[in-house]
């Protein structure tokens, strides 16, 4: 019989049925996540520098520093159900509703990739940083749950899951 020689990275040992298994399935756990997945319930958007954190009251979310260009990522899956610059002191603003409880809302962004209806996975890049109506490149994002903003930051920063 050869040596054994070390696993690479890529390599994953052989299913080994467990004693518990009495149905013969084998279910083995991901070595790591597939890509876009994340063990956070929500992720940054942008990897700018926070500017203006969360007040709750004057501002709502969370504003990240910026360059035109540099990418917007959908902080968690869901499906695009706003894309508009109707709303005043917003720019153009695109809202990703992840389920019955959470929306998210990316505003002053430059472009939109996405249009209403899409679906999007969590770390898709769904926007262009650029220009918003305040005149400087930033991101303004917020977190809704259930319809009130909450404080963006434990969520992705991982510590509420």
């Amino acid at each position: 019989m050869p040596p054994l020689r070390p696993m690479t990275p890529v390599e994953t040992p052989p299913l080994q049925p467990s004693p518990a298994a009495s149905s013969g399935v084998v279910v083995q756990p991901l070595a790591q996540q597939p890509p876009g997945m994340s063990s956070q319930l929500f992720v940054a958007p942008a990897r700018g520098a926070r500017l203006v954190r969360f007040d709750g009251d004057r501002n709502k979310g969370v504003d990240f520093a910026g360059s035109p260009g540099e990418p917007v990522a959908a902080s968690r899956a869901g499906r695009v159900v706003l894309v508009s610059s109707a709303l005043p002191g917003y720019g153009t603003m695109i809202v990703v509703k992840h389920d019955d409880e959470f929306i998210s809302a990316y505003a002053q962004i430059g472009t939109a990739l996405v249009k209403e209806g899409d679906e999007v996975q969590q770390g898709q890049r769904i926007a262009d940083m650029g220009p918003g109506a305040n005149g400087r490149t930033e991101l303004h994002f917020e977190i809704r749950r259930q319809g009130t903003a909450v404080d963006p930051e434990p969520y992705i920063d991982g510590r509420i899951r």
